[in-house]
């Protein structure tokens, strides 16, 4: 579905990806762990193309993206909820989420989108008139995430979900990761420091360390590693 060929990403002097390769088959969680630093986001920035590559090319359903703009990579079902949920702060959870489909066109589709939010996230009907900057932590990731399904999503990037949350919701947030793969049938690529709850609901996983990739296979295999669990799992 998804293919990154020899990435490289700089700023400035600093090399920060180097010749990273990942692919992602439909219907796969994928997961992407590593330490601060180590180039998770700016893979992420780099396929949604909010950072311009060195380097590289990338494949999405058989089609090559490399040069494609963002808009161009929304509308092709690839979306990304980002780091820190980054919602509208000063607008309502129904505007937010309604930005999420500014691509469409056909309002019953659009209100269709609307309606499955709702039944996957209840609390957000609850507060669809509340302003989204008064929401809780775990409120806002499920809004973000909303917001991100409203694009109708092929393949979902997901950006550090349980950063900032507490415990109890770490687990309902990664509980929903696996009923929008499952339920949805949307693929997705999560980025995650959080590695132990990352790596138990993955397919696959790439492990990257100072923008290369170290180590790459089964999650569940990668889960009981001992060199990846003295690293990443304390």
């Amino acid at each position: 579905m998804l293919k990154v060929e020899n990435l490289n990403v700089h700023y400035g002097n600093i090399h920060a990806i180097k010749d990273l390769n990942i692919e992602i088959n439909k219907g796969e969680i994928i997961c992407l762990i590593g330490a601060n630093g180590a180039g998770k986001t700016s893979t992420l920035h780099s396929i949604s193309k909010l950072i311009i590559p060195s380097s590289g090319k990338m494949f999405f359903e058989g089609e090559e993206i490399t040069n494609l703009s963002t808009t161009e990579i929304v509308k092709r079902g690839l979306i990304q909820v980002p780091e820190g949920r980054r919602v509208f702060a000063n607008l309502t959870v129904l505007e937010n989420l309604e930005l999420g489909a500014y691509l469409k066109t056909n309002k019953k589709e659009v209100e269709k989108d609307m309606e499955k939010v709702f039944n996957r996230f209840p609390r957000l009907y609850e507060r669809k008139t509340q302003l989204a900057g008064t929401l809780s932590g775990g409120e806002q990731q499920m809004l973000a995430m909303g917001r991100a399904l409203m694009a109708s999503p092929k393949l979902l990037l997901l950006d550090e979900p349980s950063m900032g949350l507490a415990p109890l919701l770490i687990q309902e947030v990664f509980n929903i990761v696996q009923e929008i793969n499952k339920e949805m049938g949307i693929t997705i690529l999560i980025v995650e420091q959080n590695a132990n709850m990352a790596l138990k609901i993955s397919d696959r996983a790439y492990i990257l360390e100072t923008g290369n990739i170290i180590k790459s296979g089964n999650a569940k295999n990668l889960l009981h590693d001992e060199a990846v669990r003295e690293a990443y799992l304390g």
